[in-house]
């Protein structure tokens, strides 16, 4: 029995297979950094201070979720002296950044979720009053997390986002460039 697959279903069924090839892969780094940060005793706050950046970001390295510059690295390997070779090598990649929808179901994500939901609409109205047509960049991006004691005395958890404005373009056919030209 011969069976022909539409071509473009193969390509589909092949990226699927990198791609869960990839994850396992994030998976099994993950699991490795997690360790060494464990074994460290250091918070993310701490290899951040030792590092030079923000708390998220050091997070987001360690999930592998962020691109370690060739820079940073002997500063993260001052902060987490039993970072591997490979695990270096593996970091210095750029990752496969990927987004589980199953984690909407831990609660602190939910209720993170659920904030910039509720205040989304708000955020972008002010956005646009202070600085046009346009959006946070989360490319250009510095995101920090801080504890606070609030008026009452109790513990408040800050969650700063800091992105570059990028306004939105007026299209107009001469500025594009990849167009063929008319004559």
């Amino acid at each position: 029995m011969l069976i022909l697959l539409n071509p473009s279903l193969v390509t589909n069924i092949e990226q699927k297979k990198v791609q869960k090839m990839a994850t396992i892969n994030k998976i099994k780094v993950v699991e490795k950094l997690e360790e060494v940060k464990n074994k460290s005793g250091k918070t993310y706050s701490q290899i951040a201070e030792q590092t030079g950046l923000t708390n998220v970001y050091v997070a987001q390295l360690l999930r592998r979720q962020a691109h370690l510059k060739p820079d940073t690295a002997p500063l993260l390997r001052a902060a987490l002296p039993d970072l591997t070779d490979d695990l270096v090598n593996e970091m210095l990649k750029p990752p496969f950044r990927s987004y589980d929808p199953h984690l909407l179901q831990e609660p602190a994500i939910y209720r993170l979720n659920e904030a910039v939901v509720h205040f989304g609409e708000s955020i972008k109205e002010i956005i646009n009053e202070d600085f046009g047509d346009g959006i946070m960049s989360a490319i250009d991006f510095y995101c920090s997390v801080d504890k606070v004691k609030g008026v009452d005395g109790k513990d408040r958890v800050v969650v700063t986002f800091d992105g570059k404005y990028l306004p939105h373009s007026e299209q107009k056919a001469e500025h594009m460039l990849s167009r063929p030209k008319t004559q």
